[in-house]
């Protein structure tokens, strides 16, 4: 079975992690209420940096912050366009500003992926 991820690595300043699980909680029941199959975040538990690339790297990861790893599975990406249209559009994101988000979203990185082998549970 063929699926589709978006994956995410962000840089969250450790004092604010708990308000970064607060909204990843918020945002996980958003996705799968509108249909997303899986959605994970998970933060650095051993994660160095590299020789010549690593995850605190491609954040420029400042001393006071982790790396967060993130990830939601879809059926297809014509699934993930319609869940993310509908996600994007929830008005539990209506007071959404990105100057007061507890993370830098200028040094996030993301993409949307086909699988090419998936083995889930």
């Amino acid at each position: 079975m063929a699926l589709y991820v978006d994956g995410f690595v962000l840089p969250v300043p450790k004092k604010k992690l708990a308000a970064y699980r607060r909204l990843a909680r918020k945002a996980s029941k958003v996705w799968l209420e509108h249909g997303a199959l899986q959605y994970l975040e998970a933060v650095a538990d051993d994660v160095k940096p590299g020789k010549h690339t690593s995850f605190p790297q491609a954040v420029k990861l400042k001393p006071d912050e982790t790396v967060v790893f993130a990830y939601i599975i879809y059926k297809s990406r014509a699934h993930r366009d319609r869940v993310n249209a509908k996600a994007m559009s929830d008005k539990r994101f209506d007071n959404m500003d990105p100057k007061t988000m507890p993370f830098d979203a200028k040094r996030m990185f993301f993409g949307g992926f086909k699988s090419i082998v998936a083995v889930l549970p």
